[in-house]
């Protein structure tokens, strides 16, 4: 998630258990766990992946190690306006913000002239998560399908948007291209002679915007939950916002997360309990798409719908429902240019960042996590209701697939306990709540419930954590990964058992699955720290050339390797380097006994710096080749850049560019595999 998205306000006042508490206490007997108790520390989780928050985890599938070993020498962090990448690699530019999908656009132009409608048929603004589909399994010809999670004002418009004396926004072109600006692209991508271009004209060429008609699916599909003007049946809403993190599925379709969405929406009458939650403000939208509202040329109440105060006698009058069509995980086959995206309620409605499948096997529910992108908020799983079935990847009625696994199942919240074990607290109706009673005390239906994920999580007693970011699960073995960003909001708690104060430069989380659904066992993989930090703060031991702070994307690769890309604003790094992405393969850090290692003094040559981004952007969004020899990330609002098709070309000191977000494709010279 961008900074420039980033809500600080505090929602959660549930008063659970820090997380911060249950680590310090883990991190205490962590000597213990290291002289020989291992498992037996957590008792009953015997069959389970990871020994609490000791430096070891011990596990019957814990021997399985990756084989690939990395290859490159870790850089040095730089500032400059220009990209940089390991010796013997190069780094292309490519679809930058504006590149036409078709001839209905015409060419980006830098003095930010561009039409709402070139808008609409181009790719959007600052790319973020992303996936790349191969056509026919093809290596170097296939679908790049890229989030867009905010926009720009100063760099969308000519002299940045137009506003009249009173601040209010007046010309209707602007707003319909800021809208347009955001959502989803699907653009085909392919290499020719070892350059990758955009296939302009292609038929699988699409965008997902702001005002895009979509369909929604779930608990929450429920006409007096979603009945607006515009689809009395509340059947339809219109468009997807703030798409930060992203994933996909085994059948092949293209998850996009929606994150910072409520500021979008303005409700400045008496707010309903999931909307106080949730955070939707109280006196303005972020951009002001509402001024609009009521002018001549409005189609279809296009700005009037970002204002959800209810003015009517019923939903039929007003957009008081609007709002409750966004939060959360949307599908999307890329392969079918004919598809609505559908929006699945059932996998929880928050501020979604990221979406990952855990383990698939034959036979076994569908798994999928995600973090909601907040200070003090939770960690979910979706487990579905029907078992998986190899032969529905190989389906082409792709979102079908997607209705039987995604819309019906349990969501779960997580509870980090002081013990190094886990509990996924169910959240249904029959689900105990801290105090004593059930959530049907609350909430009258699923959807209801859903609606307010949250604040069922809060009534279950579930842990506050650091900014839940990004997961990742490793192939070799099925732990699963999670970024916590930071939390500099974390002031209060000044009791000893809190391990970090004041968090700016955050860390990875990571657990394994034990044999029931509601039970797994987590350490903590490393923190984020400047070399020179404290032992408090330091507490991986991290160097100059692996240093980092506030890690936010972060994937595996086929091979094992994982990847940490960073959004960093701590002062601590930022006056050492820009954004940047680091590897690791964490399966073979393992000690003599096969137990799996976090980061520490010991091993710190495993973690290596690849990238580091130009002056102002964040890394982000990961994806990678079938053939693993291309790697996509990209750079979201640079400052001054890109200059040039070659994407580790400084901008000249005294050249000013108009920014623009950029897929950047890493090659080795050689062709060979990225990384190795």
């Amino acid at each position: 998630m961008s900074k420039d998205t980033f809500d600080p306000t505090k929602y959660n006042h549930s008063n659970n258990e820090p997380f911060a508490a249950v680590m310090e206490r883990a991190l205490s007997r962590r000597s213990i766990l290291r002289a020989g108790m291992g498992m037996a520390a957590v008792g009953m989780l015997t069959s389970v992946g990871l020994a609490g928050c000791s430096s070891t985890a011990n596990n019957k599938n814990m021997a399985a190690r990756s084989k690939v070993k990395l290859g490159f020498d870790s850089i040095a962090g730089a500032k400059l306006d220009a990209v940089v990448v390991p010796k013997g690699y190069s780094a292309q530019v490519l679809a930058p913000w504006g590149t036409p999908l078709n001839d209905l656009a015409q060419e980006w132009q830098a003095d930010g002239s561009n039409t709402a409608f070139d808008q609409a048929n181009s790719l959007g603004m600052h790319h973020d998560g992303m996936h790349y589909f191969p056509l026919n399994g093809s290596a170097t010809d296939g679908l790049l399908c890229i989030n867009h999670e905010y926009i720009d004002q100063q760099a969308l418009h000519p002299a940045g948007p137009t506003q009249d004396s009173h601040n209010l926004r007046t010309i209707i072109d602007e707003v319909r291209k800021e809208i347009n600006a955001h959502g989803v692209t699907i653009v085909r991508i392919k290499q020719t002679n070892g350059i990758w271009e955009v296939v302009k004209n292609d038929s699988h060429n699409r965008r997902f915007t702001g005002a895009t008609t979509m369909d929604i699916s779930g608990p929450v599909a429920d006409k007096t939950l979603l009945e607006t003007p515009f689809s009395p049946a509340g059947d339809k809403v219109r468009g997807t916002l703030n798409n930060c993190g992203n994933g996909y599925t085994p059948w092949g379709t293209y998850l996009t997360c929606e994150e910072n969405w409520p500021g979008y929406f303005v409700n400045t009458g008496t707010q309903t309990a999931d909307q106080q939650r949730i955070g939707i403000d109280a006196n303005n939208t972020r951009y002001g798409w509402d001024d609009l509202t009521g002018v001549r040329d409005e189609i279809d109440d296009e700005f009037k719908r970002f204002d959800i105060t209810k003015t009517g006698k019923n939903a039929s009058e007003d957009y008081r429902n609007e709002a409750n069509g966004h939060g959360y995980i949307v599908e999307i086959d890329p392969y079918n240019n004919q598809s609505s995206a559908i929006k699945r309620t059932a996998l929880g409605r928050f501020r979604h960042e990221g979406c990952v499948f855990g383990q698939v096997v034959e036979g076994k529910p569908i798994v999928f996590y995600s973090g909601h992108d907040s200070r003090f908020e939770y960690i979910y799983k979706f487990v579905s209701d029907v078992d998986w079935h190899a032969a529905d990847a190989k389906r082409d009625d792709r979102l079908a697939v997607g209705a039987k696994y995604m819309d019906r199942g349990t969501l779960y919240v997580a509870r980090f306990d002081d013990n190094g074990a886990g509990y996924w607290l169910p959240l249904t109706l029959a689900s105990k709540t801290k105090n004593g009673g059930t959530l049907a005390d609350t909430f009258t239906d699923l959807a209801g419930l859903i609606l307010n994920t949250a604040g069922a999580a809060d009534l279950v007693g579930a842990t506050p954590m650091d900014r839940p970011e990004w997961a990742a699960v490793d192939p070799v073995n099925g732990a699963v990964y999670m970024t916590l960003t930071n939390n500099t909001k974390r002031t209060t708690e000044t009791n000893a058992a809190n391990p970090r104060l004041n968090n700016s430069t955050g860390h990875i989380i990571r657990w394994q699955e034990g044999d029931d659904a509601e039970l797994f066992s987590w350490d903590v993989f490393v923190f984020g720290a400047p070399e020179d930090g404290t032992a408090e703060v330091n507490r991986s031991g991290l160097e100059a050339l692996n240093q980092f702070a506030s890690p936010d994307g972060l994937a595996f690769d086929a091979r094992g390797i994982m990847w940490i890309q960073t959004d960093n604003g701590a002062p601590e790094l930022t006056e050492y380097t820009n954004d940047q992405m680091l590897a690791v393969v964490p399966s073979q850090l393992t000690n003599d006994s096969g137990d799996l290692e976090t980061i520490n003094s010991d091993n710190q040559t495993a973690l290596k710096r690849f990238f580091v981004g130009p002056n102002g952007a964040e890394v982000t969004g990961l994806a990678f080749s079938p053939a693993q020899t291309d790697l996509f990330l990209n750079i979201q609002h640079p400052k001054n850049w890109p200059h040039s098709n070659d994407a580790t070309m400084e901008t000249p000191s005294n050249k000013t560019v108009r920014p623009r977000a950029a897929t950047v494709i890493i090659r080795k010279n050689d062709g060979g595999e990225i990384g190795v």
